[in-house]
């Protein structure tokens, strides 16, 4: 019995651990997808996550090969889908685009990264 007393907290921990690991908004998706070649430039870059996210500190921009800005500067989280989070694009001419965003999931816990995509000529 004394083998099982000592495993009931050790399971809990291990429990415990495995929920909390999902509790992060990961990115799951993104179009255009990641590491893409698309012929025609895109209207917008949309990113679904896996969880649900904090309008206010969540944000995505999109920069060329010289780190010049080149979104519209209205990122924001779609209020149909609070796991999308996307911003409108100019005509982007033939190049590499650098996607970065920065996610603050509605249980605090914040994520970002990056990824690139490129516009064929």
């Amino acid at each position: 019995m004394r083998g099982f007393n000592a495993l009931g907290p050790a399971l809990a921990v291990l429990l415990w651990g495995a929920a909390g690991a999902g509790a992060h908004a990961f990115l799951e998706r993104a179009d255009p997808r990641v590491g893409s070649t698309v012929r025609t430039p895109p209207a917008q870059v949309r990113l679904w996550f896996t969880e649900n996210l904090e309008p206010a500190f969540s944000s995505v921009q999109v920069v060329n090969e010289a780190g010049q800005r080149m979104d519209n500067a209205d990122s924001h989280v779609d209020p149909s889908n609070l796991a999308v989070l996307r911003v409108s694009l100019p005509s982007l001419p033939p190049g590499t685009y650098k996607v970065i965003w920065r996610v603050l999931s509605v249980d605090s816990h914040v994520t970002q990264g990056d990824f690139t995509f490129r516009v064929a000529p």
